[in-house]
């Protein structure tokens, strides 16, 4: 397989509750049980709750194989983490239990995450595969239905009280470290009512980490808009404080990050510019970056990402935007 030609697994991206984690992409297209308003991965090719191995496992663990041979070639240390997630619900994929297998085996030590809009958290058997993980980070956006139905816009079968009690049947059950995300859209979910449904929920589930964010770009639909600076700072000072201890990274999940950072900056490998755009191109599809960030992440020259970053934006593969400071570069949409 040519070296950066992959399918399912993309990255490393920085994180700041993983540090440096590698995404395996378990849907391969935008199959989901959400079709969020927020999403940054384009349109909806398929809404289901149906799990099935839609890529299965040996396709995306032959890809990690391969991976991990090169980041060897390379000399680059090991991620962070390795994170289940990509361009759908991951939990819809029905061999997530070999594949967590299977990256451990592969990459011994290195922590598993799963991230999850946890549509199917209701079912115990998914709960049982998720808890073979080391970390969980459920989204959760609002428990006022009218709400729930306009952000996340899921399957007719999803309830969002089902989830929360989904969620919180997996917090007693499972070992593994729960990092609750809730992003807000501007004058839909950002209501007092869901922040009094939230903070009660938060306070039984004691996650070990809350994350409230908001849309860094304009979603699916052009209506999601971010909520202002203030609505965001007021949201995360009454949820964050319920963590179990809040913006705390989790033992082995994100530990080492500043090192990790400063590792790559020393162990710049020769890399070309084509791999670098393929590798970049892979990373942005799943996740807007700002050039040092993917520098990092991909432990690459910075002056390299910065001319593939340049050459992907004057072929219409790329965009940048300020956002907070900073320039914060996305996937075109096709």
């Amino acid at each position: 397989m040519e070296q950066g030609a992959k399918r399912y697994v993309f990255g490393p991206v920085m994180s700041g509750r993983l540090g440096r984690s590698l995404g395996l992409d378990l849907l391969g297209s935008r199959i989901c049980s959400m079709n969020c308003a927020y999403c940054e991965a384009g349109p909806l090719k398929r809404l289901t709750v149906t799990r099935e191995p839609y890529v299965p496992a040996e396709a995306v663990l032959d890809e990690l194989r391969a991976w991990d041979e090169e980041r060897r070639d390379r000399g680059e240390p090991l991620p962070d983490a390795v994170t289940l997630g990509g361009l759908g619900e991951p939990t819809l994929n029905s061999d997530m239990p070999r594949i967590i297998a299977g990256a451990r085996a592969i990459l011994p030590g290195v922590p598993v995450a799963v991230l999850t809009n946890a549509s199917l958290m209701p079912d115990p058997a998914v709960r049982a595969e998720l808890a073979l993980a080391d970390a969980v980070l459920p989204s959760l956006d609002s428990l006022v239905p009218e709400e729930f139905a306009r952000v996340n816009r899921g399957h007719r079968s999803l309830d969002c009280a089902a989830i929360a009690e989904g969620i919180l049947a997996f917090r007693r059950e499972s070992a593994a470290r729960v990092y609750l995300e809730v992003l807000l859209v501007a004058g839909v979910n950002d209501s007092d009512r869901n922040l009094a449904l939230l903070k009660e929920f938060c306070t039984r589930l004691a996650p070990h980490r809350v994350d409230v964010t908001t849309l860094s770009r304009p979603g699916t639909e052009d209506w999601a808009r971010p909520v202002d600076p203030a609505t965001l700072a007021r949201w995360r000072s009454e949820l964050t404080p319920l963590a179990a201890r809040s913006g705390e990274a989790s033992p082995g999940i994100g530990a080492g990050l500043a090192d990790t950072a400063e590792k790559g900056q020393e162990q710049c490998g020769a890399m070309s510019m084509v791999e670098a755009r393929a590798r970049i191109q892979a990373s942005l599809a799943r996740r807007p970056q700002t050039a040092a960030q993917l520098s990092r992440a991909l432990l690459a020259d910075p002056a390299l990402v910065a001319r593939a970053l340049a050459g992907l934006v004057a072929d219409g593969l790329a965009v940048e935007s300020r956002r907070e400071g900073a320039e914060v570069y996305f996937q075109t949409r096709g």
